[in-house]
């Protein structure tokens, strides 16, 4: 019969300086690193009864072996232990081109959050790609050249991809080891120009990165059709008819009208840079026309406080993600933030005493405070306690999925409305994101009778002009003012 785990337990602490394991009270020559408690079934008469029992395996390591927490084997460089015990897989991961890096890439892969399951898979493709590029450049820095042997050895598909979201990690976490490519202007004649144009937009123009996206793929576009259709003629002798030209053909290529007017916009902006940075004697942004545009001629996607009310209520509290959830969107139909100051909210930016949310990046670049509700408070609260990945991070709401860190773009966001709305049986349409219930938000507030200029706050509008295109669907308000029906009947 296996020995009570008490006796086993006290016994090893008399053999804690002996380098030997014991299991169920025998000394063995293999070391059971995958788990501290193993069970394995084997015959065995008992009592005289041939039958079989299990008996439990406890695990007693030696303080000269590699254990500990896996900050303990971060701190000592030996995180691969973590996810390997063999020695010769061990000697093997640390040989080759990136062996003097695999533990750090293997600490960077489980402060990021990802599985041990996972983590193995990208430490293995290492190690392969280690292996190959060990015997072609020693310890020398791996060029894209190897790379490129090492992947069309590997064929194409799903073998490639996976070797090359490996070596992502690995061109992340030690760069050093790399060939660095250097960019090459000549593919991309209008690189150099481009890169200025960015860096005017950012410090003179003080665009945010969005917009500034916007504005250098508007440019590159006009590039490419001045390019086709005058091939070899200087930008410096741009003439008016070439500009005009170039905005009826990136207009004939939509009929949507904020689309229209973005593409004149993007124009407007590179020819007015061309004439700052003296590449142009002529400021030609003055002839670009202004396409009509109607921005409170449409009435506004919004639902019912009753719908959302049902949505918020349908999420459960069984897992960390309905936890996040349900949190995100009080958050959004209660403060109506938009989706990125969503995602830039910091851990800080909660006060908690007075019930307020500190709003910084806004659309306007006007920092702003949101009321933090008593439900919503409650709901961040326990967001915070009991669901929130314990990684590093100042942001507020972080994925679960890894490599786990803060929410870096919008679609995240509005898949997480979106599927909450749904599971709510409300019918949606092309507009169900975050601008959703803040489009909702406003209409709820503006048929409770608040004041514009307090809605208007709330949003964080600058002029009163855009939040009174919620007036336009205050089915009250617009009653009291109403003419009455002509022969008596109002």
């Amino acid at each position: 019969m296996p020995e009570d785990l008490d006796q086993v337990a006290t016994r090893s602490a008399k053999h804690e300086e002996i380098a030997s394991e014991w299991l169920c009270g025998a000394p063995h020559n293999h070391s059971y690193v995958s788990a501290d408690v193993m069970w394995r079934r084997r015959p065995k008469a008992v009592r005289g009864w041939d039958t079989h029992c299990f008996a439990r395996h406890i695990i007693f390591r030696s303080p000269c072996a590699a254990a500990g927490s896996p900050a303990a084997r971060r701190k000592r460089g030996h995180m691969l232990e973590f996810y390997f015990s063999y020695r010769g897989v061990l000697k093997r991961l640390r040989s080759g081109a990136l062996g003097t890096e695999m533990d750090r890439i293997a600490a960077d892969l489980y402060s990021q959050g990802y599985k041990p399951a996972s983590a193995k898979i990208y430490l293995s493709r290492l190690a392969r790609f280690s292996h190959y590029a060990g015997k072609r450049c020693g310890s020398e820095p791996i060029s894209a050249i190897i790379i490129g042997r090492y992947l069309r050895t590997l064929g194409a598909g799903s073998p490639r991809i996976a070797a090359l979201t490996a070596l992502q990690h690995a061109r992340r976490v030690a760069p050093e080891r790399f060939v660095m490519a250097v960019a090459s202007n000549v593919d991309d004649p209008d690189a150099v120009l481009l890169a200025s144009f960015s860096e005017y937009l950012s410090k003179v123009r003080g665009h945010e990165p969005k917009s500034r996206d916007g504005s250098l793929l508007g440019a590159r576009r006009f590039l490419q059709w001045f390019r086709v259709r005058y091939p070899g003629q200087d930008l410096g002798t741009l003439t008016a008819q070439q500009v005009i030209a170039a905005v009826e053909h990136q207009l004939s290529l939509t009929a949507a009208s904020s689309t229209r007017t973005a593409a004149t916009s993007h124009i407007r902006t590179f020819l007015r840079f061309l004439h700052w940075s003296d590449r142009h004697p002529r400021d030609l942004a003055l002839i670009v026309p202004r396409t009509p545009h109607w921005r409170l001629s449409h009435l506004p996607p919004r639902l019912s406080w009753t719908e959302i009310r049902r949505a918020i209520d349908a999420i459960g509290r069984a897992t960390p993600i309905d936890v996040r959830d349900r949190a995100i969107l009080l958050l959004l139909a209660t403060t109506g933030i938009r989706n990125g100051e969503l995602r830039a909210l910091r851990l800080q930016d909660i006060d908690w005493r007075a019930g307020e949310v500190f709003i910084r990046h806004t659309k306007g670049k006007r920092d702003r405070v949101a009321p933090l509700l008593e439900e919503t408070g409650v709901a961040l609260a326990d967001y915070l306690l009991r669901a929130r990945p314990k990684v590093d991070s100042a942001y507020l709401f972080l994925t679960f999925t890894a490599p786990v860190g803060p929410i870096k773009c919008a679609a995240p966001v509005s898949r997480i409305v979106r599927k909450r709305l749904q599971c709510s049986k409300i019918e949606l349409g092309r507009v169900a994101g975050a601008h959703l219930l803040r489009h909702s938000l406003a209409t709820e507030l503006v048929e409770q009778r608040r004041p514009i200029n307090e809605i208007a706050d709330l949003l964080g509008h600058r002029s009163i002009n855009t939040t009174s295109i919620y007036v336009k669907v205050a089915i009250s308000q617009l009653a009291d003012v109403a003419l009455p029906f002509p022969g008596g009947a109002a």
